[in-house]
């Protein structure tokens, strides 16, 4: 019958889990407060963020505003393509022009424009032109370098070599110009020197006999100051300043061409201008443009850098668009998109849902209009950035969480549960009928404990070992009773057998005695396990004639009602331990397997010999071969392909009774098909 397994027994009802279900809700509880207060939190500075965000939009324009109406704005906006690279091309000045004459104005005014180009060694150079063509068709050089003292030139000296001179190359889209200007000192102090720059076309040191300057070229160069370095006199280096007008023969031709020609000119960005300062007999080049490293100055990408993420400032001149600044780029990937996607469900109050402020710069080339547009959602990365830095703390705070949840859940709370379904299943199995087996199965030893929940599964365990003990003491008392009969009954049960072959008359007076102890021995044999039986019956094996031991069994076996067995004597004795009684029982049912599958009329054989400090016995009858699955399963209890016999005696017995006895006296049985039927070969262990 199959025991109902324990999943069977009733459920509990949610009362028995009250405990269980308060705690489990409170912990729930407790994390949804911590997400809540963090998502109230987000949504708050969501808010400020905002609000700070709308209020200082006007101003950042405001502030950008301001920064391009100053002249160094006001050159980005004139010079918008210009990033200070080489080669070094001029700019458009917010001024008309440069008062090159004055080394306090041509400084200033290169100072305010922001078009100095300052180099590693400390060297400066603006490259410029005026913003009008009335003021004449120039380049303005304006700069300044460490030099000592320098040697000028003598009033109509050709050889320059061993002088102080500039070198200007310009390249234009159609050709190239160079002057060579020497140094004319014109007055020297103790503090410094004062002079002019002559240009002379040509770049070469020789000048041609009587040459004669360019009249517009028009340069100055002042040395002035303190010593640069820890040194007195005269000969130590000093700041010199140099402001150059340099005429364009391609400028001025333009602006004698019909119609007007437009200012600044078309080609600007493309003309190349080159500076260097020359020291005297080849030494090395007190400055040259095209070699050091180069700092770019002020350009409408530095103005950009100020934008805020998401934000874009459009500059336009009489509708035309002039370049589009944006605020520095999102990251590629957002730090946490999820966080990004609940910051922007978050609702907040804004004054304008779109973001846009106006403002315009005059400039000498006419009005640039702004228009700054920004981004509610780059607010929203920026946030999720911040938020994600910070979400560390949240996260903590639900691991502590979870954390004790799982701590007083596996502790406590599981061991709990646990006790109260194994303590309500003590209570349901008592009641079954089959209790002790229940009980069996029931086991709260693995939550004994130090602890209360601990102290009361002990108590628990220890009740419940008792009372497996007990059922268990007296399950084996009953078991034992009831071997006893069995195994009384079976060593009856083949005598009575014999007897009812002997006294099978219905008119012997003893059959109808027999009968009945036949049947009272059958009620007993059935009231528990055959097998367990014969497995605790006890043997004596001993010294035992084998050869006269099967002449008495040929002899006898017409008594057992199996007619024609046949044994042929061996003539000499064969000594096995053997239990007489047993192997007997164990050869009368094998003899009656073979008399049950024989044919009619033929014989049952029965031979004994020896080998290997064996004796072998074989019992052969002629009939059906035994299925090759069933050969070594035959020997197991109820193993039969009969039905049972009349009266309720079972089939599969037999044979499973010689194995056990024969296991018993050492020895074994087996089976195995041959060409006219089947052989039982039995082994004893030979007794000297």
């Amino acid at each position: 019958m199959r025991l109902p397994a324990l999943d069977e027994v009733p459920r509990l009802g949610l009362a028995a889990f009250r405990s269980r279900i308060v705690f489990h809700g409170v912990f729930l509880l407790l994390a949804a407060a911590t997400l809540a207060l963090a998502v109230s939190l987000l949504l708050e500075e969501k808010q400020r963020s905002y609000q700070r965000y709308e209020q200082g939009f006007k101003r950042s324009l405001g502030e950008i505003t301001a920064q391009l109406r100053h002249p160094t704005g006001q050159l980005a906006l004139l010079n918008p393509g210009f990033q200070g690279r080489r080669p070094i091309t001029p700019l458009l000045l917010p001024f008309s022009a440069i008062d090159f004459d004055d080394p306090t104005k041509a400084q200033r005014a290169v100072e305010m424009s922001g078009c100095t180009l300052q180099f590693s060694d400390g060297a400066s150079l603006c490259v410029a032109v005026g913003s009008k063509a009335a003021a004449g068709a120039f380049i303005y050089l304006v700069g300044s370098l460490d030099a000592g003292p320098l040697v000028g030139r003598e009033h109509g000296a050709s050889a320059l070599a061993g002088l102080h001179r500039a070198r200007i190359t310009v390249k234009l889209p159609g050709g190239s110009e160079q002057w060579i200007a020497p140094f004319e000192a014109m007055a020297s102090g103790g503090e410094g020197q004062l002079g002019r720059l002559t240009g002379f076309l040509g770049g070469t040191d020789e000048l041609p006999v009587r040459a004669r300057p360019t009249r517009d070229f028009r340069g100055w160069l002042w040395r002035e100051g303190p010593c640069l370095r820890n040194t007195n006199g005269a000969d130590c280096p000093r700041r010199t300043l140099y402001s150059i007008r340099l005429p364009v023969e391609a400028f001025r031709n333009a602006l004698f061409r019909q119609p007007a020609p437009t200012w600044p000119p078309a080609e600007l960005d493309r003309i190349e201008v080159r500076m260097e300062m020359l020291a005297p007999n080849g030494a090395a080049p007190l400055f040259d443009s095209g070699a050091g490293t180069l700092l770019p100055p002020v350009s409408l990408n530095s103005v950009g850098q100020s934008l805020q993420p998401g934000e874009t400032l459009t500059i336009t001149r009489d509708g035309r668009p002039v370049t589009t600044l944006r605020g520095s780029a999102d990251p590629a990937e957002i730090p946490s998109p999820w966080l990004t996607r609940l910051i922007r469900r978050l609702p907040v109050q804004v004054q304008a849902p779109a973001l846009l402020a106006e403002d315009s710069v005059v400039t000498p080339l006419g009005r640039y209009e702004l228009a700054l547009r920004g981004d509610w959602r780059s607010l929203d990365r920026s946030l999720s950035a911040s938020a994600a830095r910070a979400s560390w703390l949240v996260g903590a705070m639900l691991a502590a969480i979870a954390l004790a949840w799982l701590i007083i859940e596996l502790g406590l709370m599981r061991r709990v549960a646990r006790l109260t379904r194994r303590a309500a299943a003590v209570s349901y199995e008592v009641q079954h009928p089959q209790v002790e087996q229940r009980l069996g199965r029931l086991d709260v030893s693995d939550l004994r404990g130090s602890d209360e929940v601990g102290i009361l599964a002990g108590s628990l365990s220890d009740l419940l070992e008792r009372t497996r003990d007990g059922i268990r003491r007296e399950h084996l008392r009953a078991e034992h009773e009831r071997d006893m009969w069995h195994a009384v009954g079976h060593e009856i049960m083949s005598p009575l057998q014999s007897l009812m072959a002997l006294h099978g008359s219905p008119d012997d007076a003893s059959h109808r005695y027999l009968q009945r102890m036949q049947q009272a021995v059958r009620v007993l044999y059935g009231a528990a396990s055959p097998s367990e039986a014969i497995a605790s019956a006890q043997l004596a094996p001993g010294r035992l004639d084998i050869d006269q031991f099967l002449q008495e069994v040929a002899a006898n076996a017409a008594f057992a009602d199996i007619a024609d067995v046949r044994y042929e004597a061996h003539g000499t004795p064969l000594w096995a331990r053997a239990d007489a009684y047993s192997l007997e029982d164990v050869i009368t049912h094998l003899l009656r397997n073979a008399d049950r599958y024989r044919p009619v009329g033929t014989p049952i054989s029965i031979t004994a010999g020896e080998g290997e400090g064996q004796v072998l016995l074989t019992v052969h009858n002629q009939g059906p071969a035994i299925d090759e699955h069933l050969l070594d399963k035959i020997f197991e209890y109820g193993v039969s392909d009969q039905p049972e016999a009349q009266g309720g005696e079972r089939r599969g017995q037999g044979l499973f009774v010689a194995r056990s006895y024969l296991a018993k006296m050492d020895g074994s049985v087996n089976a195995r098909n041959v060409a006219d039927g089947v052989i039982f070969e039995l082994r004893l262990r030979r007794s000297s």
